[in-house]
C-alpha cells in the first residue's frame, strides 16, 4: 500500500460521476421525451455524425444501434447501484438530470410529475447513505423538440424554456440537493456543437456566427440558473462545468509558444472567464473582430452576467494537449475531441487518450492563479478494455495506477495552495462512452455485463478498484 500523507481537507467529497443520458435508459418510460443522446448511434460512426455537419435527429434502427436507450438501466436498479457506491464510502454522486424527464418537449408549461418523482427517489436513496447528490442541469441532453422546432441554442426562446426548467427543479430539490453545475462541459462546443449547442451546423454556413451567439445564450441561461438558485436554495453552490486540457507548446519556437496561448484561452478560458468573471475577455473581443461575429445581445444580457457569477469551477480532467502552429496529420494526437499533436513523453490509452497526471496538476494551478474560486474535479477516469478472469475476478491494476497518479497530482496541488471541494471519477460504474457509443470503453470501479452488440445481463460486479477506491476514502487519500 502506497501511504502519501493526508493532503486532503476534513469533508473532501470523494466519490463518483456519471450522466443520465449513458446510464439511466427508460427512454420512453415516465413519459420521458426524446433527447439528443437518444438519436445518437452507438459505434464509431458517432464521432463523425458529431463533427461533421447536416446531422437530422432522426432514429434510424434499420442502420443502427442506439445503446442509451438501455443505456445500464440505472432508471430501475438505482437503489442497488447507490447501495454499491455506498459500500465504496462515496460522500458525493455527481449525476445530471434528464431536462426531457420533466419537461418532455422542453417547451411545456408545466413539468412532467413522473419524472419529477423519479429524482425524488434517487435523492432520497442517496441520503438514506449519507451521500451528497451533485447535479448537473444539462449534460449533452436537450430535448429533441428544442433542435427540430427552435434550432437549440441559437434561439434566444430557450433560454425562457431553460429558466422554467430550472425553477422546476430547484423548487422541487431545494431540500435535497444542495451542489449543482449548468452546463456539462459547455466549451465542448467549439468542436462538438449537437451535443453542447443542440444544433448541426448547416453544411453551406459559416460555423463561428451560430456556434457563439449559442455561447451567449447558454452563458444568460446559466446566470438566470445561478440568480434562481442562491434565491431559491440560499444555502446552495452552483458552478460552471468546462473541460480542461493544458495546452504545451510542442517546442520552443515563440510561434507554437504563442499559438498554444491562443489555443488554450480560447478553449480552457473563454467560457470560464464569462461565467466566473461575468464578463466576455479582451482576447475573444479580437477574435470575434477577426472572424466577423456579431453577437445580438438583449439589454441588461451584460449585468445579468457580471452580477451573477458561478460559486466554482467543476471541471472534467482526461489528458493535456500539444499544439504547434503547422501541423502534418502523421503528427496528429488520436485523443479526445481537443486535437493537438502527439506528446514524445506522453503514453496513451486503448482510446489514443495521451495520459498525463502531471498536467492535472498543472491544471488546477492554472485555474487557481486566474479565477482563485473553489475547484472541483468532477470527471476522471480511464477508458480501457477490462476481462473477466475465469473466477469472476476483474483485475483492473491499470485503472488503480492511473487514478492513484492523478490523485496524487491533486495532493500536490493542494499543498500548491489550490482550494479543491472534491474528486468524483467518471463512470464510478461502466455505462455508454459519450463519445463512441460503446459499453467496451468501460470506466467503472462496477462492472455492467453489457456489451457493444447488446447482449449481457446487466449483473453488477465488483472490479479490483472498487476495494482500492473504497480504501482510497475511508482514508481520505492518506493511502493510495
Amino acid at each position: 500500500m502506497n501511504t502519501v500523507g493526508n493532503k486532503f481537507p476534513e469533508g473532501f467529497l470523494w466519490g463518483g460521476a456519471t450522466a443520465a443520458n449513458q446510464m439511466e435508459g427508460g427512454f420512453h418510460e415516465g413519459n420521458k421525451g426524446l433527447n439528443i443522446a437518444d438519436v445518437l448511434p452507438g459505434g464509431k460512426e458517432r464521432l463523425s455524425i458529431l463533427q461533421e455537419p447536416g446531422f437530422n435527429f432522426e432514429i434510424d434502427k434499420s442502420k443502427y444501434s442506439y445503446p442509451n436507450h438501455e443505456g445500464i438501466d440505472f432508471y430501475h436498479r438505482y437503489k442497488e447501484d447507490i447501495a454499491l457506491f455506498a459500500e465504496m464510502g462515496f460522500k458525493a454522486f455527481r449525476m445530471s438530470i434528464a431536462w426531457t424527464r420533466i419537461f418532455p418537449n422542453g417547451d411545456e408549461l408545466e413539468p412532467n410529475e413522473a419524472g419529477l418523482a423519479f429524482y425524488d427517489r434517487v435523492f432520497d436513496e442517496l441520503h438514506k447513505y449519507g451521500i451528497e447528490p451533485v447535479v448537473t442541469i444539462s449534460h449533452y441532453e436537450m430535448p429533441v423538440n428544442l433542435v427540430k422546432e427552435y434550432g437549440g441554442w441559437r434561439n434566444r426562446q430557450v433560454v425562457t424554456f431553460f429558466e422554467r426548467y430550472v425553477n422546476a427543479i430547484f423548487n422541487s430539490y431545494k431540500n435535497k440537493v444542495k451542489y449543482w453545475m449548468t452546463f456539462n462541459e459547455i466549451n465542448s462546443g467549439l468542436v462538438m456543437p449537437i451535443m453542447g449547442l443542440g444544433f448541426s451546423i448547416h453544411k453551406e454556413e459559416d460555423r463561428y456566427q451560430p456556434t457563439f451567439q449559442a455561447f451567449h445564450h447558454q452563458f444568460v441561461a446559466s446566470s438566470i440558473a445561478v440568480k434562481a438558485c442562491h434565491e431559491i436554495i440560499p444555502d446552495s453552490k452552483i458552478g460552471c462545468m468546462v473541460i480542461f486540457a493544458p495546452v504545451y507548446a510542442f517546442d520552443s519556437n515563440p510561434e507554437n509558444v504563442m499559438f498554444a496561448l491562443q489555443e488554450e484561452r480560447l478553449f480552457n478560458n473563454f467560457c470560464a472567464d464569462v461565467q466566473v468573471r461575468g464578463e466576455y475577455p479582451a482576447f475573444i473581443k479580437r477574435y470575434f473582430k477577426e472572424h466577423g461575429i456579431e453577437l445580438e445581445t438583449q439589454d441588461g444580457d451584460l449585468e445579468l452576467l457580471k452580477e451573477n457569477p458561478v460559486d466554482y469551477i467543476g471541471f472534467s480532467y482526461y489528458m493535456s494537449r500539444t499544439e504547434k502552429k503547422v501541423k502534418t496529420e502523421l503528427e496528429a494526437s488520436q485523443g479526445n475531441i481537443i486535437g493537438g499533436v502527439k506528446n514524445p513523453f506522453l503514453k496513451a490509452s486503448d482510446w489514443g487518450w495521451e495520459i498525463d497526471p502531471e498536467g492535472l496538476r498543472i491544471s488546477l494551478n492554472k485555474l487557481h492563479d486566474r479565477y482563485q474560486v473553489p475547484l472541483f474535479v468532477v470527471e476522471n477516469g480511464l477508458g480501457a478494455y477490462d476481462n473477466v478472469e475465469e473466477d469472476g475476478s476483474i483485475n483492473d491494476d491499470y485503472r488503480i495506477d492511473y487514478l492513484r497518479e492523478h490523485i496524487k497530482a491533486m495532493g500536490e496541488a493542494i499543498e500548491d495552495g489550490v482550494e479543491l471541494m472534491g474528486y468524483t471519477s467518471w463512470g464510478c460504474i461502466d455505462l455508454v462512452s459519450a463519445s463512441t457509443g460503446e459499453f467496451s470503453k468501460r470506466y467503472g470501479f462496477i462492472y455492467v455485463d453489457k456489451h457493444d452488440d447488446g447482449s449481457g445481463t446487466l449483473e453488477r460486479k465488483r472490479k479490483k478498484s472498487f476495494y482500492w477506491y473504497q480504501n482510497v476514502i475511508g482514508t481520505n487519500g492518506e493511502q493510495l
